[in-house]
């Protein structure tokens, strides 16, 4: 489904990717690891089409897609939860969850409305209230549905559960697991590892802008000794 080939980004003077490289295949859950500063979020917004790249070759099933505007990467079916979640603060949860509302590539419109209340039952109840008067981990849930009323062939969250207490981080995880089962194919930055292998079934380490360390999450897994190296675990 996506390919990234030897990818390149700057910020200004800062070479920022150097060469990174990823496949995800139709219907996988990708995890993508690494300390802070290491270029998962710049990877992200390379793709997304925020941040134009310099080199290298992003292809959406097999087309070229490198320096696509955000929306036109939207169009093809991809769902992207930001960090810092940016929900509208001034538009009520409703409004927040219809303004994104549209059918899938494929005409379906297997996540409404109603689906995603169901999913998030908190939500629910504040329906009226306004994005800026949610808790951090109730925007955090509009923001995954709000992803999810685009009916996303993949859904790329970064950090989700940043910040968040423990309850509403395994709330987050829940519904990540049920995401996952639905078939859509995801992409997941999170800082708890663990968590992320256990809910993938593919993942990557990024150190200095490159994939250094890729496979399947249970071989990851079971290689502490390089996640340690690598993660600073």
């Amino acid at each position: 489904m996506l390919s990234i080939v030897d990818l390149h980004t700057y910020y200004g003077q800062a070479h920022i990717l150097r060469g990174a490289s990823l496949e995800l295949p139709a219907g996988t859950a990708l995890g993508l690891l690494g300390r802070n500063g290491m270029g998962k979020t710049t990877l992200i917004r390379t793709l997304m089409g925020y941040v134009r790249p310099a080199g290298g070759r992003i292809a959406w099933e097999g087309q070229d897609v490198n320096g696509w505007a955000p929306e036109r990467m939207a169009r093809l079916g991809i769902g992207y939860v930001p960090e810092g979640r940016g929900v509208f603060p001034n538009l009520s949860v409703r409004e927040n969850l219809l303004m994104s509302a549209r059918a899938g590539v494929d005409g379906k419109r297997e996540w409404t409305e109603a689906r995603v209340l169901a999913t998030f039952p908190r939500l629910t109840e504040r329906l009226a209230h306004g994005g800026g008067q949610l808790s951090g981990g109730e925007q955090q849930m509009l923001a995954i549905g709000r992803a999810l009323m685009t009916n996303p062939r993949l859904l790329i969250l970064d950090e989700a559960t940043e910040g968040l207490a423990p309850l509403i981080v395994a709330e987050i995880w829940r519904v990540i697991g049920q995401i996952r089962d639905t078939g859509i194919s995801t992409l997941i930055v999170d800082r708890d590892y663990r968590r992320v292998l256990a809910h993938t079934d593919r993942a990557a380490v990024m150190e200095k802008g490159r994939i250094v360390m890729a496979g399947a999450s249970d071989t990851l897994a079971g290689d502490s000794s390089a996640l340690t190296q690598l993660l600073g675990v």
